[in-house]
């Protein structure tokens, strides 16, 4: 059941997004559970202890928030398949925390604003999806932070969210998003966060780690297909370069993008004004990236993200195939 239904969650994200009306009335799933991050950190991270006790704080914390998620994604799918048309409810529910449209409207929004309203409005458009500085970003910068998120995203946005929906269902999504929020809101060696949000990251990279793995797969075979590379540069590539990557799973998608691009991405980026090193990705040499360079980046995504609709498929075929 958990792979038919991430089969169906991705088909009815990629047919709805997550329309406007209900997003403007109740908002979304991901921003109910970073409120209720926002009220553990408030309520259990105290400027006056010490980095031990804020340490032992955020494994509580992190523990309150996936036993609150949990419970409350399990609840919902048992109550969903009871009702009429209960399955196709249980995928709605589990397609607002799939990010296949989105991810790839923010970044053709980026390609778009560079052809045509130049830097300014690249920069703007790139600031929605990466965390980085993007005020003194040149347009080659701004199209390589802009293909970096959509590798990087295709893995923690779209793969990482099916496959633990595959693997259990609703709560097992749910339970995902709420980890990888919780890296996002509180996982930054910030003073406030460094110790606090410890467990949150060590979390996320371990549930990261198998779909980040999957993505580069899918994105290799991708590459293939398209005839432009073959499977096997594009791997090397990810052996060679993935493990160099500051982050234990960012590398391996983006190491593909890379090799299948023939761009070198990665490389030193400024956040919150300080200059953080990272390992080069892909060894092609090229940094001069442009918009077009991210719309072939989208055209490998979009072929990347059919592979693993097929793969769900055929698993589904398999799982409720007679014996």
């Amino acid at each position: 059941m958990s792979v038919a239904l991430a089969l169906l969650a991705m088909l009815i994200e990629l047919s709805l997004g997550y329309p406007q009306c209900p997003l403007r009335v109740i908002g979304h799933p991901v921003t109910w559970i970073g409120r209720l991050i926002e009220a553990l950190d408030r309520g259990l991270n105290r400027d006056t202890d010490g980095q031990t006790q804020r340490r032992a704080a955020g494994i509580v914390a992190t523990l309150m928030l996936v036993a609150v998620v949990g419970a409350i994604a399990l609840v919902a799918q048992r109550a969903l398949l009871r009702l009429p048309f209960g399955f196709l409810a249980a995928g709605l529910a589990a397609s607002t925390l799939i990010a296949q449209r989105s991810l790839h409207r923010h970044v053709a929004d980026v390609a778009e604003a560079l052809e045509r309203e130049g830097l300014d409005a690249g920069r703007a458009a790139v600031a929605h999806i990466v965390g980085r500085d993007t005020q003194a970003l040149d347009e080659a910068a701004i199209a390589r932070a802009a293909i970096e998120s959509l590798a990087e995203n295709f893995s923690d946005g779209v793969v990482a969210p099916v496959f633990w929906l595959g693997i259990a269902g609703l709560p097992g999504a749910a339970l995902y998003k709420a980890i990888n929020t919780a890296d996002s809101m509180i996982g930054h060696r910030t003073p406030r966060h460094a110790a606090f949000g410890w467990a949150a990251a060590r979390l996320d990279d371990l549930v990261n780690l198998p779909a980040s793995r999957l993505a580069a797969l899918l994105l290799t075979a991708a590459a293939a297909l398209s005839k432009q590379n073959s499977a096997a540069a594009v791997w090397r590539a990810v052996k060679r370069d993935a493990a160099h990557h500051r982050s234990p799973n960012a590398g391996y998608p983006e190491a593909a993008m890379a090799g299948a691009l023939g761009l070198a991405l990665g490389g030193p980026r400024v956040y919150g004004g300080v200059l953080v090193e990272d390992a080069i990705m892909g060894d092609g040499g090229r940094r001069d990236a442009n918009a077009a360079d991210i719309r072939r980046a989208l055209a490998l995504y979009r072929v990347a993200d059919a592979l693993l609709l097929a793969l769900l498929a055929l698993l589904t075929l398999i799982v409720i195939a007679p014996s």
